[in-house]
């Protein structure tokens, strides 16, 4: 059976990849630091998939962990989630992000080095377009320079990565870019579960639905968009986790670096989120418009044409599906995995 590690995989889309690997038949390991995670997330995956997967508590800068995550099972490929995610704490410590996303993204494909595994999916970002590049986004289109250090260290991390698979041929990796994952597992049983005040909209939205939050904050509605309000590629969570097991099925038979954008193609307003997540849910949000934030675009998405002529993937959930599941998930656990 095909073993696949999954670095930071009690996260939020990590648990939903865990549970579309395990379906697909993958035997799945685990490493997860638990910074900005939660094991239950793991026995819930194991009980939505009635299948067992192995978990080690450990943080890829640790170069004699991951020594001895591969000398203890029998790796094929992995595919790397951990790190920090929030974009407004990587302007205030850039350092934490840079030794976290940059320094252990070095540290693991040194291990997997070592170890003699050579197949990667890396987690990245539709931030390393930058400002400059027009919407759709297309993979062939030069990289910019993003607009706040998370974004950065994801760029830093592809461009590494392309030239280590330059080097030696022998590399097969994936540069996964995503647009923005919301919604939740089916279930309600997994979903997206923020530590502290939720940096994305989705999370905060439902949050102000559930009553622990007051408002929405809608930051700027003077861009020239449809409705002033800033535009977004919003994906599934479910439909990004798909698109791991098929770019792992891809790198387990090719060689060299490849970039695929994740998103659905459609760009969809802040406000229309709300609207629609009032309409689909019943449930009314509170919200008030406030100034612009710096660095936010006006208004960005996927052309995933690529994904879909080479991978077999395309998006196949609606916007509806991603905010009913969003509010099923949170109305089940009102304080996340520690309700």
């Amino acid at each position: 059976m095909t073993r696949i590690l999954v670095t930071g995989g009690a996260g939020y889309i990590g648990s939903h990849t865990c549970v579309e690997l395990l379906n697909a038949g993958y035997d799945v390991v685990v490493l997860d630091n638990l910074s900005n995670s939660s094991v239950e997330a793991l026995q819930r995956v194991e009980a939505l998939t009635a299948k067992k997967l192995t978990f080690i508590e450990g943080d890829i800068r640790d170069a004699a962990c991951l020594d001895q995550v591969f000398a203890s099972h029998l790796i094929d490929a992995v595919i790397h989630f951990a790190g920090l995610k929030a974009v407004g704490e990587s302007q205030q410590i850039p350092l934490a992000y840079f030794e976290n996303n940059v320094t252990g993204s070095l540290s693991l494909v040194q291990a997997m080095q070592r170890a003699g595994v050579y197949r990667l999916v890396f987690s990245s970002s539709a931030t390393v377009y930058g400002e400059m590049n027009p919407s759709p986004y297309q993979e062939t289109m030069p990289t910019g320079m993003p607009s706040n250090n998370y974004g950065y260290t994801k760029l830093v991390v592809e461009q590494m990565l392309e030239k280590a698979a330059l080097a030696d041929e022998k590399w097969s990796i994936a540069l996964l870019r995503y647009f923005n994952p919301v919604g939740a597992h089916q279930s309600g049983q997994i979903g997206e579960d923020p530590q502290g005040i939720p940096n994305n909209l989705m999370p905060y939205l439902t949050q102000v639905a559930v009553g622990r939050r007051p408002l929405l904050s809608i930051f700027g509605n003077d861009y020239p968009t449809q409705d002033g309000t800033c535009e977004r590629d919003f994906i599934h969570v479910v439909d990004l986790a798909k698109a791991h097991v098929l770019a792992i099925q891809n790198r387990l038979n090719n060689v060299g670096c490849r970039a695929w954008n994740i998103g659905t193609g459609n760009a969809i307003s802040v406000q229309q989120i709300k609207d629609t997540f009032e309409q689909v849910n019943g449930v009314e949000i509170p919200f008030e418009y406030a100034p612009r934030r710096a660095g936010d675009l006006a208004s960005f998405y996927a052309d995933p044409s690529r994904a879909q002529q080479e991978l077999g993937w395309h998006a196949e959930l609606t916007l509806e599906d991603m905010l009913r599941d969003s509010w099923n998930w949170q109305k089940q656990n009102p304080k996340g995995y520690q309700s």
